[in-house]
């Protein structure tokens, strides 16, 4: 007999399962650039392969059936909690040995599957657990804890490893004890979700003769979308800029002074791009959605692509000048105002993009792609900043924002405020 659903209130589940959907993918994407390069790594080797941990974001609608079809949601969820405690974990104590970079990043690739997969889950267990309304007032809530996760990883763990690393002289450790907290945090998360989770009745394994995706179909649909090489090009080119700048930022902030950074300690850095730049970045989202909701997509578009590539000047005036702290708390915190303005726009095109009877699925392709736009800039970042410096590097990064900009020209895009 199936067990009967329990009644506790989405307010009890929903903001823990989208911040443990966001503290895995902080820690993999940015938490693990700078614990590297505290560590000792290059910046090339740093950015090439940390970038390549965004492919199971990038192919994760392949996997994303299976979900469907094999134990439930909920299962799902658990399942990947608990492998995401022994994730972290094996980073943590891998940090602890001589050979710390090849072990750890082992456990990252791991734990970046792990995390593609439950964020597969979870999306679909918000659908299952809650009604159509409750849905729509949640979507908020959800996004919030999730940057929450994000202000946790960046911010709080790191500036824990920052202050461990003053109090302990020893840098490994210190990085282990603060991953380690996180891994601590999921066996948490996992048991506190065991006993809470409802039992939705429609969360069921779909039998695969019932839940035959026509793959090809969905495929190629999604490129006969009109215009779709703009689309493509957008999809790929919007955020060029930002994603060969987004490694290198972090990495230049805790270079030493010597080599051409800023040289500010991990705590210095916790603070200024972790925090206030994290916190930056939500008011420009929350602000981005505002807009967007009032005045369209279309008339915000070119508006919020300025404020996502403008910016990046600042890192050239940074970089050329050498100023104090207390400028670059506020430059940084612009700059990351900007991307969350930006990115929002970019997240609304592409739900836009997502028509027809598979706009989940297209959906899908499109932060695959996204993901990609990612991945491919992010891994040679570090080589072009080692042959360049950082100065010139970051004159490239804003010629790199125009092809960008040009795609906005060419893209469908009615005039409809609903967008």
């Amino acid at each position: 007999m199936k067990p009967q659903t329990p009644t506790h209130s989405p307010w009890t589940y929903i903001p823990t399962l989208y911040f443990a959907e966001g503290v895995p993918n902080v820690i993999i994407s940015t938490v693990s650039v700078i614990f590297y390069k505290k560590l000792g790594i290059d910046n090339e080797q740093i950015t090439a392969w940390t970038s390549f941990l965004y492919l199971p974001w990038v192919i994760k609608m392949f996997w994303g059936p299976l979900v469907d079809i094999y134990s439930t949601k909920r299962t799902w969820i658990l399942i990947t909690q608990f492998a995401m405690f022994c994730c972290l974990s094996l980073v943590a104590l891998s940090l602890q040995l001589p050979n710390f970079f090849f072990l750890s990043l082992a456990a990252l690739t791991v734990g970046a599957f792990i995390s593609a997969t439950y964020d597969i889950a979870t999306d679909g267990f918000y659908m299952l657990a809650l009604n159509p309304a409750q849905q729509a007032f949640f979507v908020g809530i959800r996004s919030l804890f999730y940057r929450l996760a994000v202000l946790f990883g960046s911010g709080f763990l790191v500036v824990l490893a920052g202050r461990l690393e003053k109090s302990l002289n020893n840098i490994p450790l210190s990085w282990t004890i603060s991953i380690g907290f996180s891994a601590v945090l999921f066996a948490i998360l996992f048991i506190f979700h065991h006993f809470i989770l409802p039992l939705p009745e429609s969360d069921i394994p779909r039998q695969p003769e019932v839940k035959k995706i026509p793959f090809w179909e969905v495929i190629s649909t999604y490129f006969q979308q009109e215009k779709i090489g703009a689309i493509l090009a957008f999809i790929l080119l919007y955020r060029l800029g930002e994603a060969m700048l987004l490694k290198i930022a972090s990495l230049f902030l805790v270079e030493k002074i010597e080599n051409g950074g800023l040289g500010l300690s991990t705590e210095e850095f916790g603070w200024v791009y972790g925090t206030f730049g994290v916190f930056s970045l939500i008011i420009g989202g929350i602000l981005g959605g505002a807009l967007i909701a009032k005045y369209g997509l279309k008339k915000c578009l070119f508006p919020m692509a300025l404020a996502l590539n403008l910016p990046d000047i600042f890192y050239v005036y940074i970089a050329y000048a050498k100023p104090s702290l207390t400028l670059i708390y506020p430059l940084v915190s612009l700059e990351q105002f900007g991307y969350g303005l930006g990115f929002t726009a970019f997240s609304v095109y592409l739900m836009y993009t997502a028509q027809g009877k598979y706009k989940t699925s297209h959906y899908a392709i499109s932060t695959g792609l996204m993901a990609l736009g990612l991945m491919l800039p992010g891994a040679i970042s570090g080589t072009i900043q080692k042959a360049v410096g950082y100065p010139l590097f970051f004159i490239l990064v804003c010629l790199l924002t125009i092809p960008g900009m040009i795609t906005l020209f060419f893209i469908p895009l009615k005039d409809d405020k609903s967008l």
